[in-house]
């Protein structure tokens, strides 16, 4: 079984070798010895976030202070092009759903959208709950599927908002049933972003894809099938992946 990740600081592995010691401290610490029961001796993986980690053996381990002994460096390098994800906010936890499977699945930013039939808004307060929510999931996310590069989590876009973006990335490609295109043969940049727009529930507007399309994004389709908000944008992020990244 793959070595469990720990986060420390962004920055606090640069130029560490083989050799030295890493400390694992705060809420990681106590996760790991008393949630996963972390004894001197395993193996564990420390990660900056940043794409910065290290392998290495527990020397000692409290709930106060992981130290540990590093044996190896694997870092990852920013990927190009980079995957984001423009995830409609949905209810029900969906978009949730979606951050998570996509950040399993290798997404480089997931962007909150507040589209035209959006159900749920973020609106006062709420707006830095929500997102910090989102944070949480995909900092999760990424320890479970041990990268030592957490995506990146955007503040959230109206569809003006969306436009400019859209206007400024490589490719921008709109995830709708009716689209002609098949994603799977979508030419890639070889730099760049290459944005993957999902809508809400009940989609996006004819008025929105009308928009979109005007900014420079191409509607693409996965399969014969329709689906849901939460399992769309990850179904698209593993179709990009198996084709640039997972050879």
């Amino acid at each position: 079984m793959t070595a469990p990740l720990f986060h420390v600081e962004r920055g606090s592995l640069q130029d560490l070798a083989p050799g030295a010691q890493v400390s694992v401290s705060g809420a990681e610490a106590r996760h790991a010895v008393s949630v996963r029961r972390i004894a001197p001796g395993e193996q564990v993986i420390v990660a900056d976030g940043a794409g910065q980690a290290v392998l290495g053996t527990v020397e000692s381990a409290d709930a106060a202070e992981l130290v540990v002994h590093v044996e190896a460096r694997r870092d990852e390098p920013q990927p190009s092009p980079r995957l984001v994800l423009v995830q409609a906010l949905a209810k029900g936890g969906r978009d949730e759903d979606a951050v998570e499977a996509a950040t399993e699945l290798g997404v480089d930013e997931v962007v909150p959208w507040e589209s035209e039939r959006t159900i749920v808004r973020w609106r006062g307060p709420k707006v830095a709950k929500s997102h910090q929510k989102w944070v949480n999931v995909v900092t999760a996310a990424a320890k479970q599927s041990r990268r030592a590069r957490t995506p990146e989590v955007a503040q959230p876009v109206s569809t003006k908002q969306l436009l400019a973006r859209v206007e400024q990335g490589a490719v921008a490609l709109v995830l709708h049933e009716d689209a002609a295109t098949p994603l799977a043969a979508v030419e890639l940049p070889a730099d760049g972003d290459v944005l993957l727009l999902v809508g809400p529930e009940g989609g996006i507007s004819p008025v929105e894809v009308d928009q979109l399309v005007a900014a420079g994004a191409t509607p693409v389709r996965l399969g014969p099938g329709v689906l849901r908000a939460s399992t769309a944008g990850p179904a698209a992020i593993a179709v990009l992946s198996a084709r640039s990244r997972w050879r």
